[in-house]
Parts: C-alpha cells; structure tokens; sequence
C-alpha cells in the first residue's frame, strides 16, 4: 500500500506516542484521519489538538465503517474492543503500526536501530546528520528532537530510519515490533534483560535479538557493539552474505567537564554529549552514516551540534556550579549506564541521584536483583515508587529494607510521596553540585522543571 492510495484511516488508541504522531503525520498529508482513546494524556492531547485532529474518547465502533482504506491498532487496545470486532466483521484492513510503517516503506532503505539501550539516541544521531548535510529521509523515532516538529515522517525520500523496539507489536500480534520492518542495515547496541512481563528470563529476551540480527538479508550490514557481551555473541554469528560492523565507544577525552572525540584526521572534536554508552552511540551513527556514504569530515561537522534526544540525559537546569539533568531510564541498564557517565563527566562533584521504579519489571522482587550495585557511583541516592504502583501483586511487600538489599546500598531513601521526596531533594542544596531525576514515569505530581529551578536558585 502506497500513502497516495489511502484516503481514509482510522487509529484505535491514537493517545500512544507513536500512535498520535504517525496520525498528525498522515493528517499533514491530507489523508482523513479519525481516531478514539479511552484516555489521552498530554502531551499527546495537546498536539493532537493543535493540529485539527479531535479524537473520540471512549470506543465507538460507530467509527468504524468500509470507506476505511485501514485501520490502525495501538498497543493499548485489547482484544475485545468493540472498533476492532467491527472492523474485522468488515473485513478491514488492521495493521500494527509497525506493520503499517513496512507497508508504507516497501520502496525504501530501511534501517531499523534495535537495543535494550540507546536505540532512541542513535537514531536521533544519525537524523541529524542526514539533516545537517541534506540527505533526504523518512523516519520513527521514540523521542522528541529538537529540529523535528514530530517524531514520524513519510515522504518519497528512498531511507527510513527507524527506532526498532523489541515490544509487542499489538495485543493481537506478540511479535517485537523491531522484526516488523525487514531491515537493510540492521543496528544493535546492547542487549539487558527487560520487559520481564513478556519475556520471563534472559534467554527468551536475547532470543529475539538473534530473530532481529537473522532477519538481516543477504548484501545487508548488521552494526552491533562488541563492547556489549550478549550484543558481541547475538551480532558475530556467522549470516550468509551479511556484513558485520563491529563498533566499540569512540576514543575520547573529557577536559574540565567537556568531552572531546579524538579523531586521526580531524583533530578533537567537541561533543555536547557525554558517557561512555553515548560515546557508543556515537560509533553506532558513525557506522551507519558511512555505510550510507557519508564522509567522515561532514559526521564529525554535524556531531559537534547534536545536543542530545529530549529526556536522554538532558540538561534541564544549570548554574556556574549545580547542574541538574533527568534522564528516561527505566531498566537497570540505563540506570547504571547514567550514574556512572554523570560520575565520569563531573568527578569532583557530589551527585545526588532520583530514581523512580515504574515499570511492571522494575517492580518484581526478582527483577530487583538486576539493580545490585547500578547506584555504586552516586553520593545521595533516593527511590521513588508511586504509591498506586505498590498496589499491584507483591506491592505492598516492597519496602526500604528490601530496596536497600536489592540495590547493595545502605544509604539509599526510600520514598513513595512525591512532596516528601521533594522536601528530601531540596535539603541537598549546598551539598551536592549534580542533581539526576532518572525515570520513564513522572515522579507522581512532581513538575521536574520548576523543581530544577529551585534547586539552581
């Protein structure tokens, strides 16, 4: 299916964040776009109003009708939701927004970035320099970027880079979405254990990185960390004429807070990021942008300017002495991974660290065990679990003992009200000089940015 043979389109659970941009994308397209969510959350809401688009709230399966070219499902609809029944009784066709981005890319080079961290930078990275030099490109991308209005784009360009979750495509499809699009140029940046909820242990994650590196064609490039154990062992399989790139963290120095790249033709070269993961990343881009013909002059040009995916380690609030920064981190990897560049980056600075347990996996009492050590490097560490999270199964058990355990820290503060955590956070002021707020919730009703403000005033 071509975009100039769609007409009309419908998206059950348009509030998701892939969901409402693909829409407003399509809309800008003028394809006639409807939509329906039991709820939808900011900031979703506001951009979807923003642009004409008023979506229903709560099922309607009165939505739903023939003169629909297709109907696109989100992760959030079930199984039983009436739009779906009526809409298979049609006979329409449903896709998975994956499967909607592969049938729309069918002509195009596809690069699809797949990992259990970093995925959203590297792509963001490598959009960036195609933007900077004028290369033409489609793209899918779970973050917001500065310089891109929305995080979908479909046109005529000939690529599309796509951010490859390793998630279920929909209720209806338990396939990851990263194996949806057929991949070219096939990206891994690292594989820890996640989403414990659909994958119970280690080996049924990994599994689905090696499906992802398998689906790589014949004359395509699989790029893939070696510095990463199970990334190195999933990405140096032999694959019939599939071309390996092997990446490690690019070299460079860090000179008064600043990170310096050190290239053997381009002198230093100053990045706005830093960590050895994003030091990482930037090889992942650099790999990709060559196997797409970019010269090594132009990636490093560009790179100097990338200022980072918005809430991946993002610089919220500064002074000449307190820095604070909040980061998406949702699994005990990126927890890790952060702590540890914000220590390397700022040595002579005592950090204080907000993190919050969010995810389903996050709190699972066994899950927790992949946490031991993650806050090693932090001076002042705090924990945060909203109290309606502790009502799930085991829930109320959770408390600062077990965390303490789990974690290896016996300084570590357990919270579970956001303004007592707040009161927590503003008493290190004076004392620590880098603040961290690392979550993929929302602290409760904290507002992160009027709280940085306070701590930098």
């Amino acid at each position: 299916m071509n975009l100039d043979q769609i007409n009309k389109i419908h998206f059950i659970a348009i509030g998701g964040s892939v969901m409402h941009n693909l829409a407003i994308a399509l809309h800008k397209k003028n394809i006639h776009v409807t939509g329906s969510d039991d709820e939808i959350y900011e900031p979703a809401k506001g951009k979807l109003k923003a642009a004409g688009l008023t979506p229903s709230i709560g099922w309607d399966d009165s939505c739903i009708n023939s003169d629909l070219d297709a109907v696109i499902l989100g992760m959030h609809a079930k199984e039983d939701n009436p739009e779906l029944k009526k809409a298979k009784e049609l006979g329409l066709k449903i896709y998975s927004f994956p499967e909607f981005i592969r049938e729309v890319s069918s002509n195009k080079q596809r690069i699809v970035v797949g990992g259990s961290h970093g995925k959203s930078t590297i792509t963001a990275m490598i959009m960036h320099v195609l933007k900077s030099i004028g290369k033409p490109f489609d793209y899918l991308v779970g973050a917001e970027l500065e310089g891109f209005d929305l995080t979908v784009q479909l046109s005529d360009a000939p690529i599309i880079i796509i951010e490859g979750d390793e998630y279920l495509s929909s209720k209806l499809d338990l396939t990851p979405k990263f194996l949806k699009y057929d991949h070219h140029i096939g990206v891994i940046s690292g594989i820890k254990w996640d989403h414990k909820n659909v994958f119970p242990n280690l080996e049924d994650y990994t599994k689905q990185f090696d499906l992802f590196a398998d689906k790589t064609p014949k004359a395509g490039s699989l790029v893939y960390c070696e510095e990463d154990n199970l990334a190195n062992i999933v990405g140096a399989k032999d694959r019939e004429d599939v071309r390996k790139v092997a990446y490690a963290a690019h070299d460079a120095e860090v000179v008064n807070g600043k990170t310096f790249l050190k290239t053997n033709d381009h002198g230093k070269v100053e990045v706005a990021v830093f960590g050895k993961h994003n030091l990482q990343n930037i090889k992942a881009a650099q790999e990709v942008c060559s196997i797409l013909g970019v010269p090594s002059d132009k990636f490093y040009e560009a790179i100097k300017s990338f200022k980072g995916a918005k809430n991946r380690l993002e610089l919220i609030a500064e002074t000449s002495e307190v820095k604070v920064y909040k980061d998406y981190a949702h699994a005990p990897s990126k927890l890790r991974a952060t702590v540890n560049a914000l220590n390397y980056q700022f040595p002579d600075k005592k950090l204080c660290v907000a993190y919050e347990l969010h995810t389903f996996s996050s709190l699972d009492k066994d899950f927790l065990k992949e946490y031991k050590d993650s806050l090693k490097h932090s001076d002042i560490s705090f924990l945060y679990i909203n109290p309606d999270n502790l009502k799930i199964d085991g829930g109320a058990d959770i408390n600062e003992d077990l965390l303490k355990n789990a974690f290896n820290d016996s300084e570590l503060r357990f919270f579970n009200d956001d303004e007592k955590l707040k009161e927590a956070i503003l008493a290190q002021k004076g004392k620590a000089s880098t603040f961290a707020f690392l979550s993929s919730g929302h602290f409760g009703q904290l507002d992160l940015e009027q709280l940085a403000k306070e701590i930098v005033s």
